[in-house]
């Protein structure tokens, strides 16, 4: 006997949103567990990145910092006999450590000018006059 939402094939429409609630439970459960799993598995091998990272970091600065000391001493060699030639030596190489840093703030400053999303606030701003318009009327 068919009630009147039954289907052709027997089925109710009652069964029918039950099975796709499952079907749809069963999708996003599924989808859950690989993006945890995933998850676990990037951060897994994120951690001996960062411990990768932090010693090259280590290593990197103490390489500048020995780089920049020679650089310190050979300069010292040109202004050798005078009392300040470390002094001179310190400070022409900090003005080019900081002119070189200004070149780079100021080039990602630029960068990051240019983040704005321009296209959807655009769009945004004609749907706000939009719906004023509508609310108007």
């Amino acid at each position: 006997m068919h009630s009147k939402y039954a289907e052709p094939n027997g089925r109710s429409l009652g069964e029918v949103i039950v099975d796709i609630k499952d079907e749809l439970k069963s999708f996003f459960e599924t989808r859950v567990h690989l993006f945890v799993s995933e998850f676990r598995e990037k951060a897994r091998k994120s951690a001996s990145g960062a411990i990768y990272g932090a010693i090259a970091l280590a290593l990197g600065w103490a390489g500048f910092l020995m780089l920049t000391l020679a650089i310190v001493a050979l300069i010292t060699v040109a202004f050798q006999g005078n009392p300040f030639a470390w002094f001179f030596g310190f400070l022409v190489v900090a003005l080019v450590w900081f002119g070189v840093a200004t070149m780079l703030a100021f080039a990602a400053v630029r960068q990051f000018k240019n983040l704005a999303p321009k296209e959807t606030i655009k769009v945004l701003k004609q749907d706000k006059v939009w719906l004023q318009n509508e609310v108007r009327s």
